[in-house]
């Protein structure tokens, strides 16, 4: 899509002679681009922990270690919990015990129903007690709910722990999902079926891939933005190798709504001494100052302007620091892109 059209030459000055201009046609746009630094993020990631205190026996991974789904990656000292198991084990086979033999008198109307019941409940208190029992010692060991990269361990062996405290965190080394930072005047369009986003990684310039968004927060702690994730379409990952951390630009290109508003090059705003933007416009082969009204950045070098000028003006686009009002110019070329 062509957003703008250029002209331009070699810059000079002479006695008589015009000065040459490099210029732009300002045209109406139907979309306006906006490119944002971003960073891949892992698809997967969880930091794991011990849902018990205890004495850690092992760690048998470290940081950059790839495991597979359900291999161990960390363990406690099982014996106390052993004890446990054992003393539960014996207390249920006891109430089965007493469950047969009560079954037995029963059948000879020695005892009544009424005590029957009573054991079987025990018996079932006591089977439960065996299975929490078995659940504590699974939780002396930690496995991989998927295969990962070790991205961190945070204790050593023969550390005593908290339960709930982080003991090693895994990562998904294959990412397709990258994550940046957007401006809140950007936010209600991010789910806009209008809305289009790609992704050029600065390990591969020149390609870029498509995008949908993942999820964007509605709200900001702080001011700094609004965190979006994209997800990445139709990657091949045999070819691109993209993992967790590598950089990039994501480019979130948004139908223009305010059909006044156009883009001129960052090159064109004229802003003297800090004061109010201006740009220098060509007319009649002379360049005049014309006082304008910014709006977002768009494209990685590009301002929307909303009011000031209009489609068709043509704008300087370089050397506007050197120009006079009224200078005398020539336009060396023209032609559309």
């Amino acid at each position: 899509m062509a957003l703008l059209a250029a002209c331009g030459g070699n810059a000079g000055r002479g006695s008589a002679e015009p000065t040459v201009v490099k210029c732009i046609t300002v045209r109406h746009l139907d979309s306006l681009s906006y490119d944002f630094a971003a960073l891949s993020t892992a698809d997967d990631a969880v930091t794991l922990a011990f849902k018990i205190s205890g004495l850690v026996k092992d760690i048998p991974v470290a940081k950059g270690v790839a495991v597979a789904r359900g291999e161990v990656l960390a363990e406690l000292d099982p014996r106390d919990v052993e004890l446990q198991v054992e003393a539960a084990r014996s207390a249920y086979s006891e109430a089965q015990s007493r469950l047969s033999r009560a079954e037995r008198l029963k059948a000879h109307d020695a005892i009544s129903e009424q005590e029957v019941e009573s054991i079987k409940n025990a018996v079932a208190q006591a089977y439960s007690q065996y299975e929490n029992s078995l659940d504590l010692l699974r939780d002396t060991r930690i496995v991989a709910p998927f295969a990962g990269v070790v991205e961190r361990t945070y204790v050593d062996a023969f550390q005593r722990v908290s339960s709930g405290e982080s003991i090693v965190r895994i990562v998904n080394p294959v990412s397709t999902t990258v994550g940046f930072t957007a401006p809140e005047e950007l936010i209600p369009q991010l789910a806009s079926p209008d809305t289009h986003f790609s992704v050029e990684f600065d390990a591969w310039r020149g390609v870029r891939f498509t995008a949908v968004i993942k999820s964007f927060a509605r709200t900001s702690s702080d001011a700094l933005g609004f965190p979006v994730s994209l997800r990445l379409t139709d990657v091949d990952t045999l070819r691109y190798r993209i993992s967790p951390g590598m950089t990039c630009i994501a480019t979130v290109v948004t139908p223009d709504d305010d059909r006044d508003a156009v883009v001129v090059p960052l090159t064109a705003i004229y802003s003297p001494l800090g004061d109010d933007d201006y740009v220098w416009a060509v007319q009649y082969d002379h360049v005049y100052k014309y006082k304008v009204k910014l709006g977002s950045l768009a494209g990685s070098d590009g301002v929307e302007v909303v009011s000031g000028i209009k489609p068709g003006d043509r704008v300087v686009i370089a050397g506007i620091y050197h120009l006079t009002e009224g200078e005398r110019v020539r336009v060396e070329e023209s032609e559309n892109r």
